[in-house]
């Protein structure tokens, strides 16, 4: 799964993701559509559990999970008529499972706002109004073949065309998809038409050095929209991380501390990504490697197994699981078996966040 980061241009999108990325490379020119194609990177998701599980099981090497994200090019007003290279980037954020709209919040006069000024709702309501009438123009050209199939009676076919209309009358009252409530089967079929609005959102507001804590008045009219939208906030400088994204480690430790940050905001940003796309970590823990393993929230352990290898998914007998808790508690895993911690699951159980496991199978 995969995030896209989207924004109007000059609201620091490109900057970000440099600094996401620990890229290198010059940084983005000072007008819109400097990003043509989308960039792409994998970046690991930051972890402390990793370290902690470590500590007591030292491996050769330690392995956290991975997160793809896509910068997409700065959208405009008219980008669902084609405006600028609108149905190219419409296209770009079709393709991805969760959106990361970049939100600007600090002002610089070297770097010019599209709109001419800086309201962070404003721009907000701008991709939201496009992408809602794109969902619109999918939604219109998708309804005379439904429509033709329902009459058919196929039970299949009458769904698609009930769930068309209803996803329909939301976007007529401006609302967008990810807000309407709908069954399993229903979901299944918005996916499958990859509508916009129905992807979830995270919201980054690129504040300036001078409000790091992100507690200025435009980061708080972002966090009361996202509020009411059911979505999620953070904030971060993407001019100051891209510096610190620059530094040697132990550099980049004296600059969190000059400026009074325990972590780069980045941290925060790629679990809270990750988290929005609908996905956890498990662990498994051995001499040879500790290792983060992504799966969705809800995954089965025979799923979570699968992650490693198709056989153990095929082939699954039960689960060994305990907690980072008990580790820390314990210290081995022997320790942990024997105080009777160690908890064996089967293929009903639903995997939780940080369970360290043992899978095992038969070919």
């Amino acid at each position: 799964m995969e995030a896209g980061i989207v924004g109007l241009p000059n609201v620091g999108k490109s900057t970000l993701f440099n600094a996401l990325t620990s890229s290198k490379s010059a940084q983005s020119a000072n007008y819109p559509f400097c990003t043509i194609e989308p960039n792409e990177g994998i970046v690991p998701v930051p972890d402390p559990r990793l370290d902690t599980i470590a500590k007591y099981i030292p491996p050769q090497k330690v392995v956290p999970a991975m997160l793809k994200l896509v910068d997409i090019a700065g959208i405009v007003r008219g980008a669902s008529e084609g405006q600028g290279l609108g149905n190219k980037f419409l296209s770009h954020i079709r393709e991805v499972d969760a959106i990361l709209q970049v939100v600007r919040c600090f002002s610089d006069p070297d770097v010019i706002h599209v709109a001419g000024h800086v309201d962070p709702l404003a721009d907000i309501a701008t991709i939201e109004i496009e992408l809602l009438l794109a969902d619109m123009e999918v939604l219109d050209s998708a309804l005379p073949k439904a429509e033709r199939a329902a009459r058919l009676n196929d039970e299949e076919s009458k769904l698609r065309l009930e769930v068309i209309k209803k996803c329909q009358a939301q976007l007529a009252g401006e609302r967008p998809l990810r807000a309407l409530e709908l069954k399993p089967e229903e979901q299944t079929i918005v996916r499958g038409m990859g509508l916009l609005t129905a992807k979830p959102i995270l919201f980054i507001a690129n504040v300036d050095e001078n409000d790091l804590a992100g507690q200025g008045p435009l980061v708080k009219k972002i966090r009361e929209h996202a509020r009411q939208a059911g979505a999620g906030v953070v904030h971060v400088c993407a001019k100051l991380e891209a510096e610190i994204a620059e530094l040697e480690p132990a550099e980049r430790a004296e600059m969190l501390a000059a400026v009074g940050l325990a972590e780069p905001a980045l941290s925060v940003l790629i679990r809270e990504a990750y988290r929005t796309l609908g996905l956890q970590s498990y662990f498994t823990a051995g001499e040879k490697e500790v290792r983060a393993w992504t799966i969705p929230v809800g995954a089965t352990a025979p799923q979570a197994a699968g992650v490693i290898h198709s056989d153990f998914e095929k082939g699954f007998i039960r689960a060994e699981i305990y907690s980072l808790d008990d580790l820390v508690t314990y210290e081995t895993e022997a320790k942990i078996r024997q105080a009777g911690k160690l908890r064996i699951e089967g293929k009903n159980y639903v995997m939780k966040d940080g369970d360290i496991c043992h899978f095992l199978f038969n070919t």
